[in-house]
């Protein structure tokens, strides 16, 4: 039996193509393009994790990434008062924001849930993501952009980090115009 012996700057590419392949999927769906200088709102986004906030935590990078998107007329709905930090949201409870983005003059509006937000179990205990987001026209009900998404960090790695890199990718594919 022969051992082969790669040069260090082989190794080295081959670890970095190990690290980019199998951690993230990504799914996006999208129609037409969507106006940045129109009123835009952040509704609630579900938490199906078992991470007490996740959603919330979710809510507060979109902000960000959508102001860097140049979505400057953003504003976001009131969350519903929950007194069970892990129940699910209802359909009334997305229909009220929804009533509300209506009543504020709002045309698109993005949504979605967080759907695992944890550390593995295990030695490596690496942070792992998955998010779905969607626009929907208020007025319609129709979406127009939906994406989905999953992501794993290593062992140094937090779940925020990973998840801000994650809807990063989520967010650059909405097909917003002037």
């Amino acid at each position: 039996m022969r051992i082969i012996r790669l040069r260090p700057l082989v190794q080295l590419v081959l670890l970095g193509v190990l690290m980019l392949t199998g951690c993230a999927v990504t799914d996006v769906h999208r129609t037409e393009p969507l106006s940045r200088q129109a009123q835009w709102a952040l509704l609630p986004i579900a938490n199906h994790s078992e991470t007490p906030l996740a959603g919330q935590k979710a809510e507060a990078s979109l902000l960000t990434l959508l102001h860097q998107q140049g979505i400057s007329s953003l504003s976001q709905a009131p969350r519903p008062t929950q007194q069970n930090l892990l129940a699910l949201p209802s359909e009334q409870d997305y229909q009220a924001a929804l009533d509300w983005a209506q009543q504020q003059g709002v045309r698109y509006a993005l949504t979605g849930s967080v759907d695992e937000w944890q550390y593995k179990a295990g030695l490596d205990g690496e942070p792992a993501i998955g998010i779905s987001l969607r626009v929907v026209d208020v007025n319609t009900g129709e979406i127009l952009w939906s994406a989905s998404g999953a992501r794993t960090g290593w062992g140094f790695s937090t779940t925020s980090g990973v998840a801000q890199k994650l809807m990063a990718e989520l967010v650059d594919t909405l097909p917003v115009q002037q």
